[in-house]
């Protein structure tokens, strides 16, 4: 069944700042078969070693993409936000080489994998839209690399609580560098390669420091440009640019 404008414009929104879609396009987005569904926190989008059989959209909510080592250890790499299309590369890849789970409670839309390869057929600039976003991803990837790898504790944390901070601010959902992040202090550890002990002890020597302020599940960043310092923050690897670059057709 086909989803609600309102449901698949968010994609539709999103997409449309990746390349130049024209009404034929935007009427095919629109038109995909989708299953909305609730999820709760912990809940597994997507399973490692399963065959992936659709994609999803995060219609409200936060999930997070994470890897499970032999010995049971868990390495989050990366967090998704409302808007996001998570598991793209589902509906194309036959295996499943990780995992996705809701962080919060989520509200998704589902689309079969065979839809979105009939669209990306029929429809090379949407295909194009779809590929520059993975690129994205695939940047962001490789910036959590470099976080876990190269950092140290302070800057790890700092580069984190900016890249969220600026990722929701784009997205509409941070007021003023303050934003929900709901990730517990294990959560977080396992997404910047610390203890939870670790993890705590960094955050009360940034909130002493007026870095950061914290209100239960938010986070206030009074100091935006000093925090940035810190963290060695650049954005140029969420490519904010493409959004202006690709608004007209080349």
């Amino acid at each position: 069944m086909s989803c609600p404008d309102h449901i698949l414009g968010q994609m539709l929104v999103k997409l449309a700042t990746r390349a130049h879609l024209d009404d034929g396009d935007r009427k095919a987005l629109l038109a995909l078969p989708c299953r909305v569904q609730t999820m709760e926190p912990a809940a597994y989008v997507v399973r490692e070693g399963e065959r992936p059989e659709r994609s999803c959209l995060i219609i409200s909510g936060f999930a997070y993409r994470h890897k499970v080592t032999v010995h049971g250890s868990r390495q989050i790499v990366s967090v998704h936000i409302p808007g996001d299309f998570i598991d793209l590369e589902g509906a194309l890849l036959n295996i499943s080489d990780h995992n996705v789970q809701a962080l919060t409670r989520c509200e998704l839309a589902f689309i079969p994998r065979e839809a979105i390869q009939q669209l990306i057929t029929t429809h090379p600039r949407v295909g194009m839209a779809m590929w520059i976003d993975t690129l994205i991803d695939g940047s962001i990837f490789r910036e959590w690399v470099v976080n876990v790898g190269r950092r140290d504790a302070r800057t790890r944390l700092a580069h984190l609580l900016c890249e969220v901070a600026r990722r929701l601010e784009v997205a509409g959902l941070a007021d003023e560098y303050r934003y929900e992040l709901p990730m517990t202090q294990e959560q977080i550890a396992d997404a910047v390669g610390l203890t939870p002990v670790h993890v705590n002890r960094v955050l009360k020597a940034l909130s002493a420091e007026g870095l950061i302020k914290r209100e239960r599940r938010f986070v206030g960043i009074p100091k935006w440009e000093a925090l940035r310092q810190v963290a060695g923050f650049s954005e140029t690897y969420l490519h904010l640019d493409q959004a202006r670059s690709t608004l007209q057709p080349a």
